[in-house]
């Protein structure tokens, strides 16, 4: 990370189903935990603010109408995209704390407007539900990547007529367990995945490199980091929506997100589906912060 980093909050939970009845997800509560942490202070980051949501309201919205909130969040997608946009014309370095992964679609239109990117999804799914594999379509914080990569219903993947936002060929899949089961898809378009068991086989610091190699081509701008931070494990980071055993420790992520993010290439960063609401004590909003100011740092 060269350029000086500028901390953005993007706080939507649009793109995440209820945890109950009436009720909404919490990962909106995301900036304010890192914040009281000190995550601006730690970083010597700019404040650049808040994106504020639209309201969550899934309203009459059924199985089979499609992603739900899609109308509020393609609104909320050329904000966010508006906002990251102007932070890398001004040369900044955006740390942008969601909120859910739906946020994907912001820094992805952003960064199509400027040219080719590559990604770097770091997570513990895939997200790449889409109407060729699922009759689930509706949540898109499961969808994220298949609709940044073009898959999906129009009024958000081809957002200013931008579809793909990102190619195939310019992503890498990062730290999912062994059983996600778009893993031979995503092989199958040419996209690298590294799943738990292969990144430690080969360890963190290899595995970041590798991709790296993928990503720091003549043919595109840079890159982006995703970070959802279900790729750790319950044991450490129980405080997500979909918290499934046998993810990575936070110093294998520290290791990985370290030269990732000090690469030169690497354009901007989110953080995504921490839930304070599953945090009562805050221990874990401060081991979070710990680790992402230690990946930040480098």
């Amino acid at each position: 990370m060269h350029q000086r980093p500028a901390l953005l909050d993007a706080p939507s939970n649009l793109g995440l189903r209820p945890p109950a009845a009436g009720t909404v997800p919490g990962c909106y509560k995301l900036p304010g935990a890192l914040r009281d942490n000190g995550l601006l202070r730690r970083l010597a980051a700019e404040d650049a603010g808040c994106v504020t949501p639209p309201r969550y309201d899934r309203g009459s919205w059924q199985t089979g109408d499609g992603v739900f909130n899609a109308a509020a969040m393609a609104a909320y997608t050329v904000k966010l995209a508006n906002r990251i946009e102007a932070l890398l014309k001004d040369d900044r370095f955006p740390v942008v704390l969601g909120g859910d992964c739906s946020i994907l679609l912001g820094s992805a239109l952003a960064l199509s407007r400027r040219g080719r990117y590559g990604l770097v999804f770091l997570d513990g799914h895939d997200d790449f539900r889409h109407a060729g594999n699922s009759g689930n379509i509706g949540a898109a914080a499961g969808e994220d990547l298949a609709l940044v990569t073009g898959r999906g219903q129009a009024d958000l993947t081809d957002i200013e007529d931008r579809r793909p936002y990102m190619r195939d060929s310019d992503v890498v899949v990062v730290g999912i367990r062994d059983e996600e089961t778009s893993r031979r898809e995503l092989e199958d378009l040419g996209i690298p995945v590294w799943n738990v068991s292969r990144i430690r086989q080969a360890g963190p610091a290899a595995t970041a490199g590798a991709a790296l190699a993928h990503l720091e081509r003549a043919e595109l701008e840079g890159f982006w980091v995703h970070l959802d931070v279900d790729v750790l494990d319950p044991g450490v980071m129980p405080a997500v929506d979909s918290p499934d055993s046998d993810g990575l420790q936070h110093d294998e992520l520290i290791a990985l997100l370290s030269p990732l993010l000090a690469a030169p290439a690497c354009t901007g960063f989110q953080v995504t589906v921490f839930d304070p609401d599953l945090d009562p004590d805050g221990r874990l909003a401060r081991e979070l912060t710990d680790t992402l100011a230690a990946s930040l740092r480098g």
